[in-house]
């Protein structure tokens, strides 16, 4: 960690904080290693500032990964959302966008249900055997 954190750069994250795209849960972490995390934050940007998707793909990228059932975060679904609407994304590509990624919530019953029927199965022949040897 760096002995004098007032004076490392951090255009990233004074960038992110400008334009409003800064999570205040991250504030402390800036705090312990603002290196680190202006490295971190400038990788994460990197994609996104290299052109090759239109600004209005970004945005709903964006919000699909916010609105993401491993993420959800709420401040970033609603920034995106903002921010597409002003690029003239229309309701109907944010909606479409949000319908796709709220199939990814499904993966838990793909993977619990056949869990749980498992179990269901198991818990049930121990009861019948603990029946079986009952006095």
């Amino acid at each position: 960690m760096p002995t004098n954190p007032d004076t490392i750069p951090t255009p990233t994250l004074d960038a992110m904080r400008r334009d409003g795209n800064w999570n205040p849960l991250w504030n402390t972490l800036s705090d312990w290693d603002p290196e680190w995390t202006e490295q971190f934050m400038a990788m994460n940007a990197t994609p996104a500032r290299r052109g090759v998707f239109t600004p209005e793909f970004v945005e709903l990228l964006s919000i699909a990964i916010d609105a993401a059932a491993t993420h959800m975060y709420a401040p970033g679904v609603r920034r995106h959302i903002r921010m597409a609407l002003e690029l003239g994304v229309s309701r109907e590509e944010i909606l479409t966008v949000l319908q796709m990624v709220s199939v990814l919530g499904i993966h838990a019953c793909n993977l619990g249900v056949p869990i749980l029927e498992e179990e269901l199965d198991a818990h049930e022949r121990r009861q019948i055997a603990a029946l079986r040897t009952a006095p």
